[in-house]
């Protein structure tokens, strides 16, 4: 939720602040920036010391940065903030998602990957309504809903300390810090997961990161629910989807995946081009749509394959990847926004990503062949587990 918050008050902290659309979204990334420096060790270090002794400091990280944004009066205040939530989000992805998986026991996987990355959608979808619906409405904007967001925060630590253990993980490496990767017999599963989910993050950071903007310069609407709302309804599709593709197989969800999200990225042009509320909303819902059905596929495809002291690891492979991309295209379109102009950076950059996610969808039926193809070794088939296919459903309860 902390990652979302602050996507409908950036329009009230560039008025104050008086900067450009291009640090809008630099101050967006900046979170990004923070995720893809905690990525590289807190995944081993969940693999290595037990996932509570992650998230706890995680959560501690999350809490200092709320003050940060209540408090802001410069950029700098707002980069700093953002960067400490990215650290927090880094945490949480790649332990939280494992510790999921490991309370629900081995029979359970393919239920806790729905959960965990259920649970992601969730908070994804309500930091912006929150936000947007409390500075809307509420007086002091951009104190309330953090002094909101930090009870929250408490109440997840108060969940922590209560359900996971505090011992040790179950990690061999002697590394504290690296870049994540997965063992070499599952490289092709990450591939898979990275072809969907790359673009996948990029089209909703697109519309999240610009939709202020947007909103305001092309569509002419300053309501911060509304900014928020779209928000809540691209990251609730997400959350949404996730639940109704449980029974298709994990290589026709993230095929499916690349393609709504290039068609969500055309219907982002065409939204810009014909200045449409309507179309721009639609837009969201397919990139999210996609986002969501990559992120299941992704983390089910992991979670599936990849051994129990490597799967922290695993996930922040994945969760790095998409986000490297997230970051740097939004922010490439602020600036050239500036320079160029909304409609056409829009255009250009959103058609980048739609070719990327249909081109992705493609690769990813190549990577994850179907049973009795002739393609040799078969990404879905874990050590020490038994054998599945990407015909496989994901809620099939794989790597029983």
């Amino acid at each position: 939720m902390l990652s979302n918050i602050p996507t409908p008050l950036l329009g009230i902290w560039q008025d104050r602040m008086g900067f450009s659309t291009g640090t809008t979204t630099v101050i967006f990334a900046a979170y990004i920036g923070g995720l893809l420096v905690a990525l590289p060790f807190t995944g081993v270090l969940a693999d290595r010391f037990g996932r509570r002794k992650v998230l706890v400091p995680a959560l501690v990280v999350a809490l200092v940065s709320c003050p940060l944004f209540m408090s802001a009066h410069h950029v700098a205040d707002l980069l700093l903030a953002r960067f400490l939530t990215g650290l927090a989000v880094g945490a949480a992805v790649s332990a939280g998602t494992a510790a999921v998986v490991e309370v629900a026991g081995p029979d359970r996987r393919a239920t806790a990957a729905l959960a965990g990355s259920a649970g992601i959608g969730l908070g994804l979808a309500t930091g912006p309504l929150l936000g947007g619906g409390v500075s809307q409405f509420w007086g002091a904007p951009t104190v309330t809903v953090f002094a909101l967001e930090i009870i929250l925060l408490l109440s997840a630590l108060a969940v922590v300390f209560a359900v996971l253990p505090p011992g040790a993980g179950q990690g061999t490496q002697r590394t504290w810090m690296r870049l994540p990767s997965v063992p070499r017999p599952h490289r092709n599963s990450l591939a898979a997961a990275l072809v969907a989910y790359m673009p996948g993050m990029t089209g909703t950071s697109l519309i999240l990161a610009l939709g202020p903007s947007l909103l305001t310069n092309l569509l002419h609407s300053t309501n911060r629910l509304v900014a928020g709302g779209i928000g809540c309804v691209m990251f609730g599709t997400s959350t949404g989807i996730q639940f109704a593709i449980k029974k298709m197989s994990v290589r026709r969800v993230l095929t499916s995946a690349g393609l709504l999200t290039g068609m969500g990225m055309l219907g982002a042009v065409a939204a810009v081009c014909t200045r449409s509320l309507t179309l721009f909303v639609g837009a969201a819902v397919l990139a999210g749509a996609g986002q969501g059905m990559s992120q299941l596929g992704g983390f089910t495809l992991l979670g599936s394959s990849v051994p129990k002291c490597r799967l922290a690891e695993a996930n922040a492979a994945l969760s790095a990847g998409g986000y490297l991309f997230a970051g740097v295209l939004p922010i490439v379109t602020g600036y050239a926004s500036d320079a160029v102009g909304m409609t056409t950076s829009t255009t250009v950059f959103a058609s980048v990503t739609a070719a990327a996610a249909i081109t992705g969808a493609l690769m990813i039926r190549q990577i994850l062949q179907p049973p009795g193809s002739g393609s040799g070794q078969h990404p879905l088939r874990p050590q020490r587990r038994a054998r599945h296919t990407a015909e496989g459903n994901l809620g099939a309860g794989s790597g029983r």
